[in-house]
């Protein structure tokens, strides 16, 4: 499921490199009611490159923290007895380690980073895992924090992190969480909205819609997306997060070909606010390319220039897009 066409019409601007597809939420959008709650501090966005698409096979997940008996290297050097019980001496061969099944290497999960302790989680996650045994908790917010540092540069890794986390505490919320922001990154849009969804029903949360809602989207369905948009909680979210869903709003109306209604959820946002966040950096873009599209060249080449204009760090291409709406207007 691994979409790597960049972001959708409509959705903001482009995360270079980046798989996620609509307004997800970034850098602290993600919150209970809009406040920051990330289950691990994540490095601040970068190529996104997804590789592969694996999915998790299997309900059943190995408790405790030990290895799936299945990863054993047995062997029997025992002579087998001839009659009367005497050994033949003969010595039957040693079995060739078995193969791990897909299970067994989900739950070992990739390598973990020697600097990587567990203590880079929040306090709030790491009370998560408190209910857990001593060692077994230890290894989970490990891989946990693994995720949340490779999370930008290396999705798919940090996804089989969560996975490994997942196959050892799948009633964590805080676990649930990560694995659902995580495959959200790689590209798996089916994956991050049932781990969302458990994530949700076991804390209440509803920070998580915005990246349900655009999971909805990349599945083909704006509709669904549109009504979760619609949320009553949505207004109790803060800016950042109020932006994010716009945006996936935003684009679901150009999924279904209604520029003009995008263009009218985009106008009612702060567009013209004085602060220079990413967010409205990105409100700005979606502005100026969905006018592009709409026909409306001059306007949106004033937004790119606008979108320009405070993109200190460059999220965006704004000033290569304004750049060639001029040649195209020249030439028109």
């Amino acid at each position: 499921m691994a979409d790597q066409r960049g972001r959708r019409d409509g959705a903001g601007a482009p995360r270079k490199g980046g798989p996620r597809q609509g307004g997800a939420p970034r850098k602290g959008a993600s919150s209970r009611n809009g406040e920051d709650r990330k289950p691990y501090d994540r490095k601040p966005s970068g190529d996104r490159k997804p590789t592969g698409d694996r999915k998790p096979t299997g309900d059943r997940k190995p408790s405790g923290d030990r290895k799936p008996s299945g990863d054993r290297r047995w062997s029997d050097d025992r002579k087998p007895a001839g009659r009367g019980g005497k050994p033949t001496g003969e010595r039957r061969p040693r079995m060739e380690p078995a193969e791990r099944t897909e299970k067994q290497a989900i739950y070992d999960g990739p390598p973990l980073p020697e600097d990587v302790t567990g203590s880079e989680l929040s306090a709030s996650v790491r009370a998560q895992l408190k209910g857990l045994p001593e060692k077994l908790a230890a290894r989970v917010a490990r891989h946990l924090a693994a995720a949340g540092q490779l999370v930008d540069d290396e999705p798919e890794t940090a996804y089989q992190h969560t996975l490994a986390a997942k196959a050892r505490a799948p009633r964590i919320a805080a676990v649930r969480e990560a694995v659902g922001e995580a495959a959200y990154a790689a590209g798996h849009y089916a994956e991050a909205l049932s781990e969302l969804r458990a994530a949700k029903r076991m804390n209440g949360v509803t920070a998580y819609l915005p990246i349900m809602a655009d999971c909805h989207r990349a599945l083909g369905n704006p509709t669904r997306a549109l009504e979760l948009a619609k949320s009553p909680s949505v207004v109790k979210f803060v800016p950042a997060a109020k932006a994010e869903m716009t945006l996936v709003e935003a684009g679901a109306r150009r999924d279904l070909g209604q520029l003009d209604a995008a263009l009218r959820t985009l106008e009612v946002s702060p567009l013209n606010t004085k602060t220079r966040e990413p967010w409205v950096v990105r409100l700005r873009y979606a502005y100026a390319d969905t006018l592009e599209e709409a026909g409306r060249l001059n306007d949106a080449l004033t937004w790119f220039h606008k979108t320009n204009a405070i993109d200190a760090d460059e999220l965006t291409d704004a000033a290569e897009r304004a750049e060639s709406l001029e040649k195209k207007i020249d030439r028109s």
